[in-house]
Parts: structure tokens; sequence; C-alpha cells
């Protein structure tokens, strides 16, 4: 189990703040254990830190008075969307009100000539999408888990369609947040662009709730293509698959997703979803446009991929072809718990510049190996994120030291070619240790900004910034 640290408590606030609102909101608030105990789940090996209560707003104005009562008592406030963050971003490590907002999803305002909307943090990805389909629109940010907007913007979420798209930073035009002292900021306009003040959007955008709680985002839209077309091709190795995303993005090839499957995972998608796929790396891409454009953009990918020794290139643009296509990748996780029966999955995160993407794969490759781990590799190659997952017992207490190893090798040679410890997961509680040796003293201004705007640090405390022995 990965190592974290508990904060010091103050249970008498805690007990009164508990008081307070369970006279507010009734059954709307909880504190059963399973229920905290949901509330500190994590998909990933950290930890579960329960908090004390778990409330259930229905609005801005409830989620304002809440924080109010909880900066009175200096009680910490944690918020939570569907608990399919990576890196502990839910735990409460002081204890506190964690505050649950998946009823506060309603599609407020859908702008459709402007290509934008206004959400409540709790709408998720899919729920937007399916909302949106008879408008001819789409939201393009698919981190694979069906995610609450609120908590991908605020981890900064990412995913198969970034090459294209971006993330949420790119995403999000403004946010309504509620700050450590309960006021309500707006942080922008609909607007595409704005040079007025501190681009406070950005700022809160990934700052994983320590700065603030969003309680409402106004977001960029897409058109539906035109045409969408999805290909695969398997290739001889690892290195010749990297080299062969490098060339398209080079290119300039405007792919909408490249998805990279080592041979391990192509083995695990083949026993759990009987795809019959040629057990060597894998490369799944979409292009979007018209129908002539995507044609042409698979055409060129082909030629490419053949110069690297690419085979079994196959396109399509049916839909159920297409979902035949990217079943590989959609059930990659499931795949892999069931590649290793009774491992847990050890999701890493690790993205680098599109030049080193092919030298850090095989390095992770044989890193893995030296370990003796099982780690599939799965990556949003076209924007050199790629995850590592080694699949460890965790009652086995060496297995889990070959895995912490991994994982602060992975994060260091990320740093060390000019990448980042974390493309898209974000810090929480599980990647703090590298921060600063990615940002060096910005991480002194991140603190700052943390103390100006939290001087109590209770929004989310001991995720980010590392306690202070």
């Amino acid at each position: 189990m990965a190592g974290i640290v508990s904060l010091p408590r103050n249970e008498t606030g805690i007990e009164t703040v508990t008081g307070i609102l369970k006279q507010s909101f009734g059954e709307r608030l909880q504190t059963g254990q399973s229920i905290r105990e949901q509330h500190g789940h994590t998909t990933t090996w950290i930890e579960n830190q329960a908090p004390d209560a778990v409330v259930f707003p229905h609005s801005t104005v409830e989620v304002s008075d809440i924080v109010k009562v909880c900066a009175t008592h200096d009680v910490p406030v944690i918020p939570y969307g569907t608990g399919t963050s990576l890196e502990g971003h839910v735990n409460a490590p002081a204890g506190g009100i964690c505050i649950d907002l998946s009823q506060m999803n309603a599609v407020l305002e859908v702008n459709a000539d402007d290509l934008d909307c206004r959400v409540q943090p709790g709408v998720t990805r899919e729920d937007l999408n399916t909302w949106l389909r008879d408008k001819g629109l789409f939201f393009p940010i698919d981190p694979g888990a069906n995610a609450s907007l609120g908590g991908m913007a605020s981890t900064r979420a990412s995913g198969t369609n970034a090459v294209r798209y971006g993330t949420m930073k790119d995403n999000v035009l403004a946010v309504e947040a509620v700050m450590a002292d309960g006021r309500v900021i707006r942080t922008g306009t609909r607007a595409r662009k704005s040079s007025a003040g501190y681009d406070l959007t950005r700022l809160l955008v990934g700052s994983e709730g320590t700065l603030g709680i969003i309680t409402e985002i106004t977001l960029r839209l897409q058109g539906i293509p035109e045409a969408i077309s999805s290909a695969r091709c398997s290739f001889p190795t690892v290195d010749a698959a990297c080299r062969a995303v490098t060339a398209v993005i080079q290119y300039g090839v405007p792919v909408a997703r490249i998805e990279l499957l080592d041979t391990t995972m192509v083995q695990a998608v083949n026993g759990y979803s009987a795809l019959g796929l040629p057990e060597t790396p894998l490369l799944l891409l979409e292009f979007h446009g018209t129908k002539t454009g995507v044609e042409e953009q698979a055409a060129i990918f082909g030629a490419i991929a053949a110069d690297q020794g690419g085979s079994g290139f196959e396109a399509t643009s049916t839909p159920e072809e297409r979902n035949r296509l990217w079943k590989a990748r959609h059930d990659a996780y499931w795949a892999m718990l069931q590649y290793r029966p009774g491992a847990k999955g050890v999701a890493t995160d690790a993205c680098v510049p599109i030049s080193k993407l092919a030298d850090c794969v095989n390095a992770a490759q044989e890193r893995a190996a030296e370990l003796g781990l099982v780690a599939p590799i799965v990556g949003h190659a076209g924007d050199g994120n790629f995850h590592v997952t080694p699949l460890v017992f965790m009652d086995d207490p060496e297995e889990v030291a070959k895995a912490q190893d991994f994982v602060s090798w992975l994060s260091d040679l990320a740093i060390s070619v000019g990448g980042t410890c974390t493309g898209e997961h974000g810090i929480g509680q599980g990647k703090q240790k590298y921060l600063e040796a990615e940002l060096g003293d910005a991480t002194l201004v991140m603190s700052a900004i943390k103390a100006a705007l939290d001087p109590a640090n209770i929004m989310n405390p001991g995720k980010i910034f590392a306690p202070q022995e």
C-alpha cells in the first residue's frame, strides 16, 4: 500500500460543524462508515482516508453555506465528483466534511450558435454528450472513466482526444467557484478570449480543490464531425509504433486520437474481449473531418505506418466497425485486471516530448522487466502521454516495493527528458514528492498562492504540497 501522511485533526470543530450541517441538511448529510469510506475511495493503491461526514448540496448557495460554516470552525472541506481520480485527491487526511457535488447535475444553458454551454459540476461527460447529441454538438475531452465535469476541471483532465482538442484547460472558458471564506466568484465570461486581469480560470482548473470548489463551468463545445474514420495497425516493436506516432504528428496529420497498446496489453484485451488481434504492439487511430479529409488522413497514416514496418492496416467509417476497433482500448483496464487475476492495477502517468516517446517507452519496458513486474502499457501517444500499469499483488511486500520503485523511476525519467510526472492524473497525494524536482522554485509561488487564498488550509488539505514535517 502506498504510504501517505495523516494530518492533525480538529476534533471539536469537526463535531460542531457536523451538528450544524445536520440541522441544515437533514438526510443529505451522512455519517455512516460505509458512505464515508466510499468517499475516501481512490481507484489506485493509495490508502483510504475517510471524511467524517458527507453532505450533498443542490446549489452554489448551499456549497457557500457549507464552506462558511467550515471556515468559521477551521474544518477541512473535500470536494467529490465521481471518485475516479487516481492520486488520492478525495482522501481526508485531516478528516472533515466531504462535499459530494453529484446532485448538482444540471445542464444550465447550451448556446449552439456560439459552441458553448454552462453546466453544474456533477454533470458527467457521458451525460453531457447524450444531452448534446441532437444539437449536433459534443464535448471532446474523454479521460476514459465517466468522470464528472467538475472533477475533470479540478484535475485538468485529458484523454484520448487531447491530441486534437486539447485538455480541460483548453476547453473551460470560465468557472464559478466557492472560495475558502465562502465567497462566490466567477472567473470569466463566454467570450473566446480576454485580457482582463489574471487568468483565474486557468488557476482554478487543475488546482485539485485546494483553492476553491468549482460549482459551475462554462465549456467550449465542438460540432460533431461530418465524417469519422477509425484505423488500427500492428507493428513489430513498440519502438516502431512510437516512431510512427512521431512521424504522424510531425507530418501534421490532424488525428483526433492515436492510442498505443504494447504486446502485453494486446494479449490482455484479446483474452478479455476475444478480439483476435495480432499480439504485437498496436496503434488505434481516429480521424475527424469531411469524408474526403478523413480518407486522406487515413491514407497518409497508412503510408507512414508502412515505412515503420506496420502491418494489418485497417480503416473503417461505419459506427459498428469503429466501435469494434476501439473495444480494445475501452476494455483496457478490465482486461489488465483479468490478465493477472487478484492483482491491483497501479496506473502510472507520464508525459514526455513527442521526440522522446519511443526511448522512454522502451526504457519503461526494460525497467519493468528488470524488476520482474507484469506491466502493460497504454498511451495517448499523440501527445507523448503514456501509462504503464504494474499489476501488483498487494499482499506481497516485495512486489509492492518493486512497484513503488518503478513509479519513482518513471517519474524521474519523464522529468529528466523535459517531460512531466503527470500528464493528466494530477498530483494529489501520490505525486507530491516529484513536483519540486519538476518545477523547482515555482512550487514556492504555488504555496504562496495557496496561503493567500486559503490561509487556514481548509480546502482539500494535504494535496499537491507535501505535508511539512
